[in-house]
């Protein structure tokens, strides 16, 4: 990791005083563009469009009487914004919100809505549900084949985009997807587990080898977000699709999942239906 990298600095890996006073400051944003220049993405002319849309289960603050209410976020980052948002520095800052009293849930989101954009860079998107709502949660799995039951031999556990080819064939339409995705935090080295969908029209891509290579980031340290980009880009380098969407579905850590979308534009990313393991 270079001695430029802002996530060194971050509060990732390292014993943290939990504070119980509201504290944006606590959020700890890390430029995109870092990790983008690896991939040679231009900041002027990024490949692809999407967000990040992160789930919060631990939210909680005070009415004005001192009564807690709990709730769930969801919150979407865009693609183009300058920055991501460390994810334990936003699990600390929504944490400051524990004993901070609030008009309504509309302050709430109005203040979540203002923090996160001056850390992201762009506007951010939140929703909030009141748990004394009933909210419902939907799970399910994408409308596509699951490679999981391909028997394949593996050998490769850093990224291996060699892997990837096409097949073959006309050009078909279709989902591919995947619970086999790890990868490990880039600072803490804490294995962060997905279920990482490909929906694309082209040359078919070889299944076995999308499998193998998703199996290679095994042993990789990057954060979520990083990780489906560079994805999306061996993709398209590699199988050079007419369009093409990736994203995955992160299980939560400390009460928040990532979920990173991209998009050549062609696709819609995907709704917020959950991954079994969420």
């Amino acid at each position: 990791m270079s001695q430029s990298d802002p996530s060194r600095l971050s509060p990732l890996g390292k014993p943290t005083a939990y504070r119980a006073d509201y504290a944006p400051e606590l959020l700890y944003p890390i430029p995109r563009q870092i990790k983008r220049d690896e991939l040679g993405i231009r900041a002027d002319a990024l490949p692809f469009v999407g967000e990040d849309v992160w789930n919060a289960y631990e939210l909680s603050w005070l009415n004005p009487r001192g009564k807690p209410v709990v709730a769930l976020g969801t919150f979407r980052v865009p693609a183009d914004s300058p920055n991501l948002i460390e994810s334990k520095s936003f699990k600390l800052y929504l944490n400051s919100l524990n004993q901070t009293a609030f008009a309504s849930l509309d302050e709430v989101r109005a203040t979540l809505a203002r923090d996160l954009a001056a850390a992201a860079g762009a506007p951010v998107g939140v929703e909030l549900c009141d748990l004394s709502a009933q909210p419902r949660i939907e799970f399910g799995y994408p409308q596509g084949s699951c490679l999981d039951a391909l028997d394949i031999a593996c050998t490769h556990y850093r990224p291996a985009p060699h892997l990837l080819s096409t097949t073959a064939g006309p050009v078909v339409e279709e989902t591919l997807y995947s619970h086999l995705l790890k990868s490990n935090c880039l600072v803490t080295g804490q294995p962060d587990w997905a279920m990482l969908v490909v929906r694309y029209r082209g040359r078919p891509i070889d299944r076995a080898g999308l499998l193998r290579y998703l199996v290679s980031f095994r042993s990789h340290n990057e954060f979520h977000e990083q990780c489906v980009e560079r994805i999306y880009c061996d993709l398209q380098r590699h199988c050079a699709p007419e369009a093409l969407l990736v994203y995955a579905r992160y299980t939560r850590r400390g009460g928040l999942d990532i979920n990173p979308c991209r998009s050549s534009g062609e696709f819609a990313c995907a709704d917020n239906t959950r991954e079994v393991r969420q």
